[in-house]
Order: structure tokens, then sequence, then C-alpha cells
């Protein structure tokens, strides 16, 4: 009776959420379930071009490794796998590991998202209705709420929660056990996650960006999903401008692929391949028109710096955040800017890049005289 109670109490739009996601991991889960034709166009290309299984995933082989001896374990235990913590920068395959383990496993998943789950009633329907052994995955789960957060805690260690039902000294607190479960968290700013909730992942691993030899296969192996021939070197181009991420290898394909079937004969020639980035702005380092700007006002503006990251946003009339999270994070990997405490400052490659001399090292120059 108090079971019902619990349920009856739950938020009715979070149990709509639930559904809702839950028709997108079956989606995901089981693709043979509704025609991939039903399904908006991007959408289908995402389900279609993800990898099904841990051995069909390119690049990232350490880490497939390992959730793959932590997966057959659990399965020769009959148990369910141990909670996962998946953690980078967007694109690198989160969300694609986290729906090839059900598939190993064989069990249901549903899918939420940190930023919705407001309060714990929003995520009670999601815990009560999971089947034992059964996969949840919270994405970007370094957006809960504190009240979240530490609703979740028994969940994952006993599998049971504590519900208050009533106020003042009517109040009573009721204990409902759940069937063992999963949970997978992905977030990329593992960073902001509480060392408390950190802890309550045994599994942990980190993803890092690929190789332009495994973006390679995996726009090759993508362009025949999505019909278009493209020979090895248009592939490489693609995964050479791609960032190092496979998203935005995939985005670039989709593009490539549009290009080319408008204004070629719907083959991924090198020519078409060109042509198509440039229409985009993208150079052969990856660099979009927005990056290029950012490099250019420093050099033009601040004399190729130092110069402060508020006055560079300013100067472009763009948010600081979106300098910091957006277009910084691959310019430093690049090593063509680099942060100093007096700000952001050229290399050499940037000057290069731009097509300009960079200046004299001040180190090499004589130290001023004190008289």
């Amino acid at each position: 009776m108090a079971r019902e109670t619990i349920l009856t109490a739950a938020d009715s739009a979070g149990a709509a959420n639930r559904a809702e996601t839950t028709r997108l991991a079956n989606d995901h889960a089981a693709p043979s379930g509704k025609p991939m034709t039903d399904l908006p166009g991007n959408f289908a290309d995402d389900v279609a071009l993800r990898p099904k299984y841990l051995r069909d995933i390119i690049g990232q082989r350490d880490v497939c490794e390992r959730i793959g001896i932590a997966v057959e374990a659990a399965a020769k235990r009959r148990e369910p796998l141990g909670h996962v913590l998946l953690d980078g920068p967007p694109g690198l395959g989160k969300t694609t590991f986290a729906t090839c383990i059900p598939r190993e496993l064989d069990v249901s998943l549903q899918i939420a998202s940190g930023a919705a789950l407001a309060a714990p009633k929003d995520l009670l329907p999601y815990l009560t209705n999971a089947e034992e052994g059964s996969v949840l995955f919270i994405d970007e789960i370094h957006r809960l709420p504190k009240a979240v957060e530490e609703f979740m805690y028994p969940a994952m260690e006993d599998f049971r929660v504590d519900i208050t039902l009533g106020e003042g000294v009517n109040a009573r607190t009721v204990n409902m056990k759940l069937r063992p479960m999963t949970i997978i968290g992905a977030t990329t700013r593992s960073g902001l996650l509480s060392a408390p909730l950190r802890d309550r992942f045994p599994v942990r691993e980190h993803l890092d960006f690929y190789s332009i030899s495994e973006l390679t296969r995996i726009v090759t192996i993508n362009a025949k999903k999505l019909g278009l021939p493209i020979v090895e070197a248009a592939a490489e181009k693609i995964a050479t401008a791609s960032r190092g991420t496979p998203r935005i290898a995939n985005n670039r394909l989709r593009w490539v692929r549009d290009y080319a079937q408008s204004r070629a004969d719907g083959e991924g020639t090198l020519v078409v391949t060109d042509d198509a980035l440039s229409m985009l702005g993208v150079d052969q380092k990856g660099l979009d028109p927005q990056d290029r700007k950012y490099l250019t006002t420093i050099l033009r503006v601040f004399g190729g710096g130092p110069a402060g990251v508020e006055a560079i946003a300013h100067t472009l009339n763009l948010a600081v955040d979106t300098l910091t999270d957006e277009i910084e994070p691959f310019l430093l990997r690049s090593e063509l800017v680099v942060r100093t405490p007096r700000g952001r400052k050229l290399t050499a490659k940037a000057y290069e890049h731009l097509g300009h001399s960079p200046p004299p090292d001040e180190s090499d120059e004589a130290p001023p005289r004190l008289f």
C-alpha cells in the first residue's frame, strides 16, 4: 500500500518525461523495433551511425577493453554491472558507450538528463520502474541538484530509497526496496561532481580525443552507412578538420554528402570535399571562421598578446563563456594560443597559420638597464 501511495505521489510530469526517454532508449537499444524512416533525419542518422556493440567502437580501445572485462564478469556472476561514470569533452562517445553496455548485457535502458531531474520526485519513477539488472543512463550528471544527488546515494549503494510522507508531527518515512540496477553517468565537467557521488561509481573512465587514423576509419564506415561513395584522401581530409571528435566528423561528413548530392555527382572526391569544407569556412587545421576571427583579433588589436579574455570577448562581442568553453579549448590543444598570467598570447604556430612572422623573442633581448 505504501508503494502505491508513493507512486501516486510521484509527479505526473516526471512520469511523462520517463516515458519519453524510455521511448528514445528503446529506439537506441533496438533500432529494428522502429523503422529508421519514421525518425527525424538527423536523429535517424545519429542512431544509424552509432556503434551498436563495444566491439564496433573505433578508438578508445583501452576503455573498451576495461569496460568489456567488467561487463563479461558481471554477466558470468549474473549480477548487475557496477555503476559507471564516463567523463570527457563533448562528442567523444559517452552516450555511445552508455547505449552499447545494455546491449552487451541484454538488459533494458532508461535515459534521463541531469538538468531535467529538478527534484527527487523526478528521479523516483526511473528508480521504481527499473527492471532487475537494467541500466539507467543519466546524461550531464554534474547538473543534478544537491537534493537529487543525496537522494541517489542509498539507491546506488543499498538499492533503496527513503520517502518522507506527510509534514510535521504526522510525517513518516517509508523505506522502499529497489531492484538491483546499474546507473551510468556521463559528464563533460567531472570536477563539478561532489566527491561522495564520484566515489559511488566503481567504474570510472575518461574518454580522450581521437587520432586522425581513427577518425578516418570512422568517416569511411559512416560514409557507407549514409550512401556516400568516398575516397580515402577525402575521408582523411574530413578527419583532419574534425578536431579529434567523432561528432564533428559526422557533422562534416553529412555536409559533404549534402554538397556532393547538390553540387556534384553524389561522390565524395577530394575536390568535392575541399569545396564543401571551404564553403563552411573550415581550413586544413579544422579552424572555422570564429576560430580565425579570435586569432586575428589578438594579432591585429592586441599585437599578438598577451590580452585578457574579457577584453577579447568584448572586442568580438561574445560572452566570455563562449570563448572559454567553445573556442579556446581546441586552440589551446592545437598549440595556437597559450594562457599566461597576463592573458592569452599567440604562439609561433598561430603566426605561421595566419601568414605572419612572429615577433622576436623577448627573452633574447638585453635586459633593461637600472641606471
